[in-house]
């Protein structure tokens, strides 16, 4: 059976670090901010780390 392809879309909107865990961007970042309160925003700042169930499935997308 032929290797999957891997998802391009995924593999730029994700990062694998060195110990596995997959991170991604936090949502909410974009539009509609302006009702945010300032520490809203600031948790907002930075990346986020997959669940294990989310992991499981986004892995099979990007190997």
């Amino acid at each position: 059976m032929a290797m999957a392809k891997t998802n391009k879309s995924m593999t730029k909107r994700l990062r694998i670090t060195r110990t596995g865990k997959i991170l991604r961007r936090q949502g909410g970042q974009d539009h509609f901010r302006a009702k945010k309160s300032r520490a809203t925003e600031l948790n907002k700042k930075g990346t986020v780390a997959f669940t294990n169930a989310a992991k499981e499935f986004t892995s099979r997308y990007i190997a």
